[in-house]
C-alpha cells in the first residue's frame, strides 16, 4: 500500500494539526502502521529498515508526512530500533507520561498528527543526552539529493 497516494491526510507541507476519527484512520492506513501509531504498538525490533541505515536526508511521519528528524541526528544506539538524538523541531515531537506495563517512560508523537511514534530515554549521545527511539513503521524517508531535486523542479516551473 502508498500510503502518501491513498492518505489525504499526508502533506509534508502542510503543518496544520490532523484530527480523524479512529475508524477514519484504520482506512486509511495499513494494519501495521495503525497498530503502532494509533494503538500504542511496538515493531519488532530489528526489523526496520530505517534502524541501520546512513543514508542522508529527512525522517518524517509516514502518517502525516510531518518532519520529524533529520538523518546527521541519527546514531546506532544498539536498541533494535533507529535512533535519534534530537527532533527537527520543538514542535515537531508531543510528548506524554507512559506508565504502561508498569515502567516510568516518556512516549513521543508526531506533533501534526498525534499518532505514537516511541518513546525518548536520557541515555542518548551528546549534545542532548536523548535517545528517541522510534518505530520505523510509522517513519517515511526522504534521501537529501532527492528532495534538493524536487524542491528544484518544482521552483523551475513557477
Amino acid at each position: 500500500m502508498d500510503i502518501k497516494k491513498e492518505n489525504p491526510v499526508y502533506s509534508r507541507t502542510d503543518a496544520s494539526k490532523v484530527v480523524l476519527p479512529e475508524d477514519e484512520w484504520k482506512q486509511i492506513l495499513s494494519p501495521e502502521v495503525y497498530d503502532v501509531a494509533r494503538q500504542k504498538g511496538t515493531e519488532r525490533p530489528w526489523t526496520s529498515k530505517f534502524e541501520t541505515s546512513k543514508e542522508v536526508g529527512t525522517f518524517y511521519c509516514a502518517v502525516c508526512g510531518n518532519a520529524l528528524f533529520k538523518s546527521d541526528s541519527k546514531f546506532e544506539s544498539g536498541c533494535g530500533w533507529p535512533s535519534f538524538y534530537e527532533p527537527i523541531s520543538k514542535s515537531s515531537i508531543i510528548y506524554t507520561p507512559d506508565n504502561m506495563h508498569g515502567m516510568n517512560r516518556t512516549e513521543v508523537q508526531c506533533g501534526r498528527c498525534k499518532s505514537h511514534l516511541g518513546h525518548v530515554f536520557e541515555d542518548g549521545p551528546p549534545p542532548t543526552g536523548l535517545r528517541y527511539c522510534i518505530n520505523g513503521v510509522v517513519l517515511d524517508f526522504d534521501k537529501g539529493a532527492e528532495a534538493e531535486k524536487r524542491y528544484d523542479e518544482e521552483n523551475s516551473k513557477r
